[in-house]
């Protein structure tokens, strides 16, 4: 499968669950505090090179992939490489939304199952402890059967894709490098694919 295609299919995936996350945030009320970056700035955070693959091909349409590739690999925090803080509170950005992951997509509004089966809301403490009414409310509402994303659905869904690139958890700027190598291995002897100009 080509990479394009391989990007087509993320990207088809992340719109299912925008819609499926734009109905759980309308029905639990609950939302990022604005400006807050916090989840974005732990330097644990695990990704599958699978789901920057959007965000790899983009640059490589940019002419930006080699060049945003030896600065990752010259990078030495561990930190998101997408994620620009704005302040040293836990203030900051996605520098590049469109094209986050779908860890980034999932996280706050999905949930986990627990070992005995039960969905597990995987949300921060800010929304915890800030929207306390809320989050509670949909605790239980989940309980009840309220339709939340799931992180295993989805990340299942990734695998089908690619098994090899979506079943490999790395930590997540491993990620960003693995995607843009692909990308680069795929093109290094193949023509550039043409980019459709929408229509103005």
């Amino acid at each position: 499968m080509s990479i394009a295609r391989k990007v087509e299919l993320v990207e088809r995936l992340f719109y299912q669950l925008e819609q499926e996350s734009a109905q759980f945030e309308k029905t639990s009320g609950l939302g990022c505090v604005s400006g807050c970056g916090k989840c974005c700035s732990y330097p644990d955070i695990e990704a599958s090179p699978l789901e920057f693959l959007p965000w790899a091909f983009h640059l490589f349409l940019n002419g930006e992939a080699e060049s945003t590739l030896n600065m990752l690999e010259e990078a030495h925090n561990t930190a998101c490489f997408i994620y620009k803080p704005l302040t040293i509170n836990g203030q900051g950005r996605c520098s590049d939304y469109k094209y986050r992951g779908l860890i980034c997509r999932l996280f706050g509004f999905a949930a986990n199952k627990d070992k005995y089966g039960n969905l597990r809301l995987a949300t921060c403490k800010i929304i915890k402890e800030g929207q306390t009414n809320q989050y509670n409310a949909t605790v239980e509402a989940i309980s009840k059967g309220l339709e939340v994303p799931i992180f295993t659905d989805y990340y299942m869904q990734l695998n089908q894709i690619d098994f090899q690139m979506g079943n490999k958890i790395l930590p997540v700027n491993k990620a960003l490098k693995m995607a843009l190598e692909e990308v680069l291995q795929y093109y290094a002897y193949r023509p550039c694919p043409e980019i459709k100009k929408k229509a103005v």
